[in-house]
């Protein structure tokens, strides 16, 4: 979805022939893959696992000051058979569907093969867990690679999921595999699917070797889908985006001076960023979390989660 990156500073800096605003770093621990959601009573984050929890969270009562809430594991278990035993929590996101309940959607390691990840979806009646994953999964594609970085999004009455078939988790081939963006319509409980998925975009050979991490919101009727591309574990990880007039598409990507959104070398309160990505936009796309290197180097120290104020206006995305 396309949110803001909550700024304590504004200012501007001519990168890249772009002018980038400065970001902030709002958690100094390891906590990637990060997403945002607004209740009533403040901002809540959720990142893969650890610091010794299967799903972070931190809190916020005004985006720019946050807390990581220590020892608090939103799916601390069990989980059913379709997880591996080490289930591997990646990118949980989470949404309220109007009954108030809180759905998660996420990642786990398949029982089947370990190796590769599938979408679940589970539900709490509060916002910081437990959340009870469902007995099976919502997508798992294990001879395409798998999927991951689920997002959930409403459109009018109607709730989604977008994800990442995981293609790259087979490139030990020697071949490289798509890693198709994929929509996917639910049923109103938000977590049963409602009829086949689509492909949204792919990655082309601008991505390297992939794209990952979508997030996706309706701003003034176009929409804006976030990804990130090249690898994880590099300096060239980015966040970039595409657009479109109509929820399934077609998604044209954005080009230069507009995009990438985020690279390594754009500023923040700490040093230049280094390997931004894993990005998610607050519902009313004006807010941002993602993560960076923490160590502003390399991924040794793990990936710290920043956040940044945005605007999405007439198909652009800026940094405010």
């Amino acid at each position: 979805m396309c949110s803001a990156l909550l700024l304590t500073a504004v200012s501007v800096v001519l990168l890249n022939g772009i002018s980038a605003a400065e970001s902030t770093r709002a958690l100094d621990t390891d906590f990637a893959d990060p997403s945002v959601i607004r209740t009533d009573d403040g901002y809540y984050a959720f990142g893969t696992a650890g610091n010794g929890v299967n799903v972070q969270v931190a809190t916020s009562s005004d985006f720019g000051s946050w807390e990581l809430q220590s020892g608090t594991d939103a799916m601390p278990g069990p989980f059913p058979s379709w997880i591996a035993e080490s289930p591997a929590i990646w990118a949980p996101d989470v949404i309220q569907r109007d009954d108030g309940t809180f759905v998660m959607y996420f990642s786990a390691a398949s029982a089947d093969d370990n190796s590769k990840h599938c979408i679940g979806a589970a539900t709490s009646s509060s916002i910081t867990g437990p959340y009870t994953p469902g007995d099976s999964a919502l997508a798992c594609p294990l001879d395409q690679g798998g999927a991951i970085d689920a997002d959930g999004f409403k459109d009018g009455d109607t709730y989604y999921v977008v994800y990442k078939i995981d293609g790259n988790s087979l490139n030990n081939d020697g071949s490289t595999h798509p890693t198709p963006i994929m929509l996917q319509g639910l049923n109103s409980d938000a977590v049963t699917p409602n009829g086949d998925p689509i492909q949204l975009l792919d990655r082309d050979d601008n991505d390297g070797p992939l794209i990952e991490a979508p997030s996706l919101v309706n701003v003034d009727g176009t929409y804006y889908l976030s990804f990130s591309s090249n690898m994880y574990d590099t300096t060239k990880y980015d966040v970039s985006y595409a657009t479109a007039t109509a929820l399934a598409g077609p998604y044209t990507k954005a080009t230069a001076p507009n995009a990438p959104l985020l690279v390594s070398g754009d500023p923040s309160n700490v040093g230049n960023l280094a390997g931004p990505g894993g990005a998610d936009f607050n519902g009313d796309g004006t807010k941002v979390v993602f993560h960076a290197f923490e160590n502003g180097q390399n991924i040794d120290d793990g990936r710290a989660m920043y956040v940044a104020d945005i605007s999405c206006a007439n198909g652009v995305i800026t940094v405010q």
